[in-house]
């Protein structure tokens, strides 16, 4: 397990926001810990037409915070 921090995929309201909140993406969001093998989507408008999967420690200028879990 990983730290997370701010500005990380794993914290960012796009990092899987394509599809429900599963029991990995609320872990994340509440432990700020995260498996680097994790992958989910990116659904930053600038990069959905590429459906990138992403980290939760990866990081691009795009971050927004997600909600509270």
């Amino acid at each position: 397990m990983q730290a997370v921090h701010n500005g990380q995929c794993g914290l960012c309201n796009h990092f899987g926001e394509h599809h429900a909140k599963s029991s990995v993406l609320v872990t994340i969001l509440t432990s700020k810990k995260a498996d680097a093998a994790v992958l989910d989507e990116c659904g930053h408008p600038k990069h959905a037409a590429l459906h990138l999967k992403v980290s939760p420690i990866s990081g691009c200028d795009g971050f927004v915070p997600a909600a509270q879990a």
